[in-house]
């Protein structure tokens, strides 16, 4: 899996001109799921998000996750395009997971970062999407399955 992750003071996500979710500070949250991926990779990427340390600390410092921060928020969008192939001018997308495979993982990370505490809000799995974030800092982290 890959996600990248923005810390943002506020994001939401529009479909067919209404607000589908929002949040306020914490992580907006792009998430990709490879072919080769399963429950573990799944596992893998949302206890990296949650307790991601990137928020500051009392001396300025990114030392805090986003509990600590006060910012469990989380909005997280599925996002196929972090998978492609860009060796030729055209993207090729065959790495990226089929709906039937990336759903199910998808639904899992969502899951997983509830229990573990965080308020999450997300997109609609294949929808026309128009994402927008305020974001802060900036600080924009890639994680990715196949490096942690």
């Amino acid at each position: 899996m890959r996600a990248v992750v923005t810390r943002v003071k506020n994001a939401s996500v529009e479909i067919e001109g209404s607000i589908h979710g929002q949040i306020g500070q914490g992580f907006l949250v792009l998430l990709g799921v490879h072919t080769d991926d399963g429950p573990k990779e799944a596992e893998k990427i949302a206890d990296k998000i949650c307790g991601l340390r990137v928020f500051e600390d009392e001396n300025g410092k990114m030392n805090l996750n986003p509990t600590d921060a006060g910012a469990n928020n989380l909005l997280i969008i599925s996002q196929f395009t972090l998978f492609a192939d860009c060796r030729s001018r055209r993207p090729g997308f065959s790495a990226a997971a089929r709906p039937e495979q990336a759903i199910p993982l998808y639904e899992q990370v969502i899951d997983l970062c509830r229990q573990r505490g965080f308020t999450v809000q997300t997109g609609v799995f294949g929808a026309d999407m128009q994402v927008r974030s305020q974001n802060d800092g900036p600080v924009t982290i890639i994680l990715d399955t196949k490096e942690l």
